[in-house]
């Protein structure tokens, strides 16, 4: 027994992800015999420390739903870069379908300036002070996923020098 509860223990401690779902939607399709009704989640989960990732779950119930898009996100999750007063190194965009989302660093103590999904996916990510702006669509899905490809363009300082080092002694 006491196995279990250490086992348990190491669980919960691996387990500090933070979850937040940005968009429960029911959906149908329909089939021969009428309307099949499903539901689907857009969830977001991150560890405020520069984890974070994106996924989406249908299911025939909410709970199963949010579950596999817990799943899904787990999946797609990327580390990013994070300053010393947690923003972003330099200016960033990202794409997704028809989103856009542009992303600048901003002075400590400015918050995130962000909307809709945008900003769920940056506070679970650990960025405090940003201004980011949402363009095109207003897809919530796309917008989340536009944000993590604008994160994942995120270099250092020192990878950038360690690039350019060795493109100058090829």
């Amino acid at each position: 027994m006491p196995n279990k509860k250490k086992n348990t223990k190491g669980k919960e401690q691996e387990n500090h992800w933070e979850e937040r779902v940005v968009q429960v939607r029911r959906v149908t399709k329909v089939v021969k015999g009428g309307k099949k009704l499903s539901f689907r989640a857009i969830l977001v989960i991150g560890d405020e420390q520069g984890q974070v990732g994106v996924g989406i779950g249908k299911a025939s119930d909410v709970i199963g739903a949010v579950k596999k898009a817990v799943s899904d996100a787990k999946k797609n999750m990327i580390s990013i870069p994070l300053t010393n007063f947690n923003s972003i190194p330099h200016p960033t965009s990202g794409i997704s379908g028809a989103a856009e989302v542009i992303m600048r660093p901003s002075a400590q103590g400015s918050g995130v300036i962000a909307g809709g999904s945008v900003r769920t996916v940056l506070e679970l990510a650990g960025v405090q002070n940003i201004l980011a702006k949402q363009l095109g669509s207003s897809n919530s899905l796309n917008n989340a996923r536009a944000a993590l490809d604008a994160l994942s363009n995120l270099k250092t300082f020192q990878e950038v020098l360690n690039e350019r080092s060795t493109a100058n002694h090829a």
